[in-house]
């Protein structure tokens, strides 16, 4: 079974990630739930693996991370 995967550029408009919209899947317009995988590309950088559970195409997309900074 081969698998084909390209990257997708997601940009949030000033919300976090986790608040956003999740994808779809671009072939068969299913709606994804949870990214498969997920691996820290650099400091500021999160990539997600996704995999549509209706047709088996697979995508990544990548966040930027802006660090929080608290005060103590």
């Amino acid at each position: 079974m081969s698998a084909v995967a390209e990257v997708l550029s997601t940009v949030a408009t000033n919300r976090d990630p986790r608040c956003s919209e999740l994808p779809t899947c671009p072939v068969c317009a299913d709606s994804m739930v949870a990214a498969e995988a997920s691996a820290y590309v650099s400091d500021h950088v999160i990539s997600y693996l996704w995999t549509c559970d209706n047709c088996g195409y697979g995508f990544v997309t990548k966040h930027a991370v802006k660090h929080r900074f608290t005060c103590n």
